[in-house]
C-alpha cells in the first residue's frame, strides 16, 4: 500500500471515489427495459381521477408518492376501510424467485393491514396459482389481521406454468361463494379481486374474467417485470386505468399498498367538511353521512338544510294562554293580561294587582273573578274619566259648571239635583250636631 500511495496517487484516488458511489437500485436498472405508458395502464408513480367503486375521490393530476405507509390515512382520521370480499389470486410460476414471492406476501400482508379485518368488515380469501391451483384459505377462515397475515407468511410456491383463467375461474366457482364465507348479494358487499402476476397467462384468460366480472367481481391486475400488458388489460375492470397496475420489479410492488388503500378508503365527509349539512353531520363511520338539524329545527327536503318549527302552528307547545315563537326555532308563553306565567312556564294564573299595590286606584281597588280590577271611591267622591282617581262631588259639579257654560237646561237640572242633595245632607248634619250637643249638655249637667 505505501507503494501505491508513493508512486501512483491518482490511481489510489479514483478507486476511493469507485468505493463511494452508491450501488445503482433495481428499479433504475430495469426501467429502460419496461413497458412504455400506453392506454387504459398505469405504472407506478401516477394517479388518475377516481372512479372504481369504493376509491376515495382525489384531486385530478394529483402526483402519487410510493412513500406512504400502511394506515397513514387512517391516522389522519378520515379514512376507514369499507366492507368486502376480497381475494388475493397470486402467482407462484416458477418465473417468481423463492425471494420474489416474498415480496408478493409482504405486499399482501400490508393490503391486509390497511383493511378493517372481521365478520362485519372486510373478509380475505387466497388463491394460490401456477399450472394448478389451490385455494390456501377461505373468507371464513380467519377474522382477524393477525392470523391471515400469520397464514400468508406460511404460503408456498408452486413453482410451474401460469395458468391465470384457471385461478379466475376457481376464485369465482369456490372463493367468492356463501358456503366459503362471501356474504352474498343481500348484503351489498362488494366482491373484490386482486391477481399479481409476472407473466403471460397459459390459457383462456380473457373469456373466463370477462364471466367473472359479469357476475359482479370487481377485477385487479398488477403486473410485475415481464407481465404481458394486453393479458392484465384483458383481466382488468373498467376503467382499466384504475384497475391495471405495473411495476418494474417484485423490489417496489409494497409500495402499491398504499395505493390500494387509498382505493379501499371510505372518507368521512363529516370530518373533511365536504357534508354541506347546515346543521350537523352524522357519519356511520363506514364512509356514509346524513345531516341532522338542531333542536327546534326540521330537516328540509334536500335532506342538507333545516328550517325553524313553528311549534305555535303545530298546537303541541302546552301553552295555557299564549304561545311565542322565536327566532331561533323555539317557542315560550305568555298569559292574558291580568295573569302571571306559573313556574312550569305554561300555565297562567290570575294577578291580584290589588294585593300587589300595582293597581294605580286612588281609594278602592276591587279585584275582579277574571284576574282583572276595577277602582272604585269612597262616598261623597266620584269616579274621574282616568277610571283610577277620585273627586269630590261638590268639586265635580264646580268642574260641570265650568266646563258646561252654555247654561243648558240638562246641566242647570243635574246642579239643581246637587245642590238639593246638599242642602238635605247639611240640613241631616245639622240635626246630628245639635242632638249630640244636646246629649252632651245633659250629661254635664246631671
Amino acid at each position: 500500500m505505501p507503494f501505491l500511495v508513493h508512486h501512483f496517487p491518482g490511481l489510489l484516488l479514483l478507486l476511493l471515489a469507485l468505493l463511494l458511489l452508491p450501488p445503482p437500485t433495481a428499479s433504475s436498472s430495469l426501467a429502460r427495459r419496461a413497458p412504455a405508458a400506453l392506454p387504459g395502464f398505469r405504472r407506478l408513480g401516477t394517479r388518475v381521477p377516481a372512479g372504481s367503486p369504493g376509491r376515495r375521490p382525489a384531486p385530478t393530476g394529483a402526483p402519487y408518492s410510493g412513500a406512504s405507509e400502511p394506515g397513514e390515512a387512517r391516522s389522519a382520521g378520515v379514512c376507514k376501510s369499507r366492507p368486502l370480499d376480497l381475494v388475493f389470486i397470486i402467482d407462484s410460476s416458477r418465473s417468481v424467485r423463492p425471494l420474489e414471492f416474498t415480496k408478493v406476501k409482504t405486499f399482501v400482508s400490508k393490503i391486509i393491514d390497511t383493511l378493517d379485518i372481521g365478520e362485519a368488515d372486510t373478509r380475505v380469501a387466497l388463491v394460490n396459482y401456477a399450472s394448478t391451483v389451490k385455494i390456501e384459505f377461505n373468507l371464513q377462515t380467519y377474522s382477524d389481521k393477525q392470523s391471515l397475515k400469520q397464514a400468508v407468511a406460511r404460503i408456498t410456491p408452486l413453482s410451474t406454468g401460469t395458468m391465470s383463467g384457471l385461478a379466475i375461474q376457481t376464485a369465482m366457482d369456490e372463493a367468492f361463494t356463501v358456503e366459503a364465507g362471501a356474504q352474498g348479494s343481500p348484503s351489498n358487499i362488494p366482491k373484490v379481486a386482486i391477481i399479481v402476476t409476472d407473466g403471460r397467462p397459459q390459457d383462456q384468460v380473457n373469456e373466463v374474467a370477462a364471466r367473472a366480472r359479469a357476475s359482479g367481481i370487481e377485477l385487479y391486475a398488477v403486473g410485475v417485470d415481464r407481465a404481458d400488458v394486453e393479458s392484465l388489460k384483458m383481466i382488468a375492470s373498467e376503467p382499466l386505468s384504475d384497475h391495471v397496475f405495473y411495476v418494474e420489479t417484485y423490489g417496489v410492488i409494497e409500495k402499491l399498498s398504499s395505493r390500494f388503500q387509498e382505493t379501499f378508503c371510505a372518507m368521512d365527509a363529516c370530518m373533511l367538511g365536504t357534508h354541506q349539512c347546515q346543521h350537523v353531520c352524522i357519519s356511520d363511520g363506514k364512509g356514509n353521512h346524513h345531516c341532522e338539524c338542531s333542536q327546534g329545527y326540521t330537516l328540509n327536503a334536500d335532506k342538507k338544510t333545516c328550517s325553524a318549527i313553528d311549534k305555535c302552528a303545530l298546537n303541541n307547545h302546552g301553552c295555557e294562554h299564549i304561545c311565542v315563537n322565536d327566532r331561533t326555532g323555539y317557542y315560550h308563553c305568555e298569559c292574558y293580561e291580568g295573569y302571571i306565567l306559573n313556574e312550569d312556564r305554561k300555565s297562567c294564573s290570575a294577578q291580584d294587582k290589588c294585593a300587589f299595590g300595582t293597581h294605580g286606584c286612588q281609594h278602592i281597588c276591587v279585584s275582579d273573578r277574571a284576574g282583572s280590577h276595577h277602582c272604585e271611591c269612597y262616598e261623597g267622591y266620584t269616579l274621574n274619566e282616568d277610571k283610577k282617581t277620585c273627586s269630590a262631588i261638590e268639586e265635580a259639579r264646580r268642574l260641570i259648571s265650568s266646563e258646561d257654560a252654555c247654561g243648558c237646561e240638562a246641566t242647570l237640572v243635574f246642579q239643581d239635583k246637587v245642590s238639593s242633595y246638599l242642602q238635605r245632607l247639611n240640613a241631616k248634619l245639622d240635626d246630628i250636631l245639635e242632638k249630640l250637643q244636646v246629649n252632651d249638655y245633659g250629661q254635664a249637667h246631671r
